[in-house]
């Protein structure tokens, strides 16, 4: 099945800062990255439960790596899929902000 993906708002503000993070050295290479980033997130669309289940972090949560240092975190819906969280570089993903349903 081939479900929409979306972006919640606080992914959004989360790749604003992996884009920042990076911009401070090169924007070139951050604009590229955050590209990258949203290209994996949309292969989400194909195979959505290859990510790990995380009911850890909060009700129907998955995270899958990317490029080894970053982590898409979504939940998958009836028709679509929806990108919760991105986390970088080690950031602290237990203590995170989550959106319910």
């Amino acid at each position: 099945m081939v479900r929409k993906v979306l972006f919640h708002p606080l992914a959004d503000a989360d790749l604003e800062a992996i884009y920042n993070f990076i911009a401070n050295d090169s924007p070139p290479r951050a604009i590229a990255f955050v590209r990258r980033i949203k290209t994996f997130s949309a292969s989400l669309a194909t195979m959505s439960e290859r990510g790990r289940n995380r009911e850890d972090l909060a009700e129907g949560v998955r995270t899958i790596v990317f490029e080894r240092r970053v982590i898409v975190a979504y939940r998958l819906t009836d028709n679509s899929i929806v990108i919760l969280r991105i986390f970088y570089a080690g950031q602290n993903i237990d203590d995170a902000e989550w959106p319910s349903e």
